[in-house]
């Protein structure tokens, strides 16, 4: 019987997506989403200027994205939370996959606690999804507990 091979497709800013990429190493191939232009260093102006960007669903540009999944029984994103949605490099990514006839999870990382507007976005455009929130598991390392994958 063949293993159900599994990606691990994320965004990280602040190492919490990098934190959960390391936890899940084993089970899954990674693939880091990088994009040209990174947010500010002043934590202050990330939380405002990548707020305001995923308000305006803004399209990041991507570097060298391999939006190939077809060897993948099962894709998991991770997101972290800005302005109570997904971040804009992940939903820049999203628009570049298949994820049509994949089992897929979403692993949505946050300061600021659930994310009803990432949940309300995810459970409409993907259907059968399945969402887990971590509360800064970078700060709290209890949280990645929360992932069996």
């Amino acid at each position: 019987m063949q293993k159900n091979k599994k990606i691990f497709i994320y965004y990280s800013l602040t190492g919490n997506g990098k934190l959960i990429a390391k936890k899940l190493e084993k089970e899954c191939d990674i693939r880091k989403i990088k994009v040209k232009k990174e947010l500010p260093k002043s934590f202050f102006l990330q939380m405002m200027v990548g707020g305001f960007k995923s308000l305006i669903n803004y399209k990041e540009k991507l570097i060298d994205f391999n939006n190939d999944v077809n060897d993948y029984d099962e894709v998991i994103i991770g997101s972290p939370i800005w302005n109570d949605r997904l971040c804009t490099p992940v939903t820049s990514a999203l628009n570049k996959l298949d994820l049509s006839n994949k089992k897929t999870t979403f692993i949505l990382y946050s300061g600021g606690g659930l994310a009803n507007t990432a949940v309300d976005y995810i459970n409409s455009k993907y259907k059968g999804a399945k969402v887990i929130q971590l509360k800064q598991p970078i700060k709290n390392n209890n949280e990645l507990d929360k992932l069996n994958i």
